[in-house]
């Protein structure tokens, strides 16, 4: 090769794997070769969330999967040169609460492309996930760092139908002891819980988990406040049913109404139908000194919410939302069904005029509390819960960012709940959340500045992860890659469809 064709290959993306690696195509798997012993990304603009300051005319420097040096520094002799004037650099995103779709050849790469480096996996239903979780930590497989709870524990009778998705079932205190040795066991990073768990049970849940060194996340149980949760020590709540109750004026009302509440084994729907009246009483009784309180709790214990405004954003508003046409070719024929199925028969079915009409009204309400959450401090992390109806893999992280920009976050605050905040909960702040010497080099290279637009997050150049360089055209080919691997049987076994407010048809 001349010294004219390398120097023109050192700045573009797509060269500086030519020339770390030798050659390159542009499969996923060419992104497993290992980095250049330094390489330098030049002429960008490094943003810090946290601070929201932008950093102009930066070099990055990654040395295999760490960032070495980051300021208007020389590039070292020898070192792959990157050239990305005009271009931001942010910390890699984090999905704070997934359900994976497909195959490894559909949700690791969709996550990827889109600046997800890591997820956190909200049911460990299939081995397959621990197995992914594994393979990308050894750097065999690509895909994001994967956080992957246990499966289910859920109270007796659960909500879930254990022939479409395995949840463990536990009815008192001694087999919810039981079931968080045995999650342990099967290689769970942490025990989620679910809303139908007796007081008995959780207590015994969180206070087993403590004692073998896991922590619990997951729904406020409805026979627990959300003053109790976080003061137990329960890391996460995810989505908004259980904080709306504990903000009502008529909180001790409703709560008496949802313990009334019965329910079928596997019957998920029944449960969601019957809470929504009770949510709705308690969003028209929403108290600020009451939201004062329990939301000082919640800052005070640093008790996260998740408040998955891209499920509640569907769910409260069927008539108007559904799967985005352009993103449909990301989606096998079975799981799109599926969203199909669970929206129509499920959800639009039966539904009186004023059920609609409360449903889209509670959507501007789940708005305005995310608002009251973020003017209070509460720490919020982002999170989709993909696997739900019309949620796509990657790509609904961006709708939940204009999703939490629309409640109210600035474009700062609504990264920093996908990058900073994130790493905190994980333990893992000296490794990730910011762009600085020393982190891992997990990075999203973006065409626009976010902090002026949160839109721009889309725009996506380059993605790095653990100091792999994705460059456009191999992101551009991942993304066609998983084109093809949906329209094909699974090349392993495929994870169900099966995130917070829906079940799988069986076929």
């Amino acid at each position: 090769m001349n010294s004219s064709r390398r120097q023109f290959l050192a700045r573009t993306a797509a060269g500086a794997a030519v020339l770390a690696a030798g050659s390159f195509t542009t499969t996923a798997a060419s992104a497993l070769v290992k980095p250049a012993r330094i390489t330098a990304l030049t002429n960008v603009t490094v943003i810090d969330v946290a601070s929201g300051r932008r950093d102009r005319h930066q070099t990055v420097l990654l040395s295999g999967e760490r960032i070495v040096g980051v300021g208007r520094i020389p590039v070292p002799r020898g070192a792959v040169e990157v050239d990305l004037t005009g271009k931001y650099v942010i910390p890699g995103l984090a999905d704070m609460h997934v359900h994976s779709l497909g195959d490894e050849r559909v949700s690791p790469p969709l996550y990827l492309a889109n600046g997800l480096t890591t997820v956190r996996e909200m049911s460990g239903t299939d081995p397959m996930l621990y197995d992914w979780r594994d393979r990308i930590a050894a750097g065999t497989l690509l895909g994001p760092r994967m956080v992957v709870a246990s499966n289910i524990i859920d109270g007796d009778p659960t909500l879930w139908d254990p022939n479409l998705i395995k949840v463990i079932v536990v009815d008192d205190a001694a087999s919810a002891r039981a079931a968080v040795r045995r999650v342990k066991g099967e290689g769970a990073d942490f025990v989620k819980v679910y809303s139908r768990l007796s007081r008995e049970s959780w207590l015994a849940i969180i206070h087993e988990a403590r004692k073998i060194g896991l922590t619990v996340h997951g729904h406020g149980p409805d026979q627990v406040t959300s003053k109790e949760v976080s003061n137990a020590g329960q890391r996460s709540i995810e989505h908004i049913h259980s904080l709306g109750l504990a903000v009502s004026t008529r909180e001790a009302e409703v709560r008496r109404m949802v313990l009334a509440i019965k329910v079928a084994n596997g019957d998920y729907n029944s449960w969601f139908r019957q809470l929504h009246p009770i949510e709705w009483i308690a969003a028209n009784t929403y108290s600020p000194s009451r939201a004062a309180d329990v939301f000082g709790t919640l800052r005070r214990n640093n008790t996260r919410v998740t408040p998955t405004l891209t499920m509640h954003n569907v769910l409260d508003q069927i008539d108007y939302t559904g799967l985005d046409p352009a993103l449909a070719k990301y989606m096998s024929e079975d799981s799109i069904g599926t969203y199909d199925y669970v929206i129509q028969n499920l959800y639009a079915a039966n539904r009186t005029a004023e059920e609609i009409s409360h449903q889209h009204e509670m959507w501007a309400w789940r708005q305005r509390f995310v608002r009251e959450l973020i003017e209070h401090d509460v720490p919020i992390m982002a999170g989709t819960d993909t696997g739900t109806p019309y949620s796509v893999p990657g790509f609904a992280l961006h709708d939940e960012l204009e999703h939490l920009v629309g409640a109210g976050a600035t474009p700062r605050q609504a990264l920093y709940a996908a990058t900073v905040e994130p790493a905190k909960f994980l333990g893992m702040s000296a490794d990730l959340g910011s762009v600085e010497p020393r982190k891992i080099a997990d990075l999203v290279v973006l065409d626009a500045d976010p902090l002026t637009d949160i839109r721009n997050t889309r725009k996506i150049h380059t993605v790095v992860t653990r100091g792999r360089v994705i460059s456009p055209a191999a992101r551009d080919r991942m993304l066609a890659d998983v084109e093809t691997a949906v329209k094909e049987p699974p090349a392993t076994t495929a994870l169900a469809a099966g995130g917070c407010c829906g079940s799988r048809p069986s076929h």
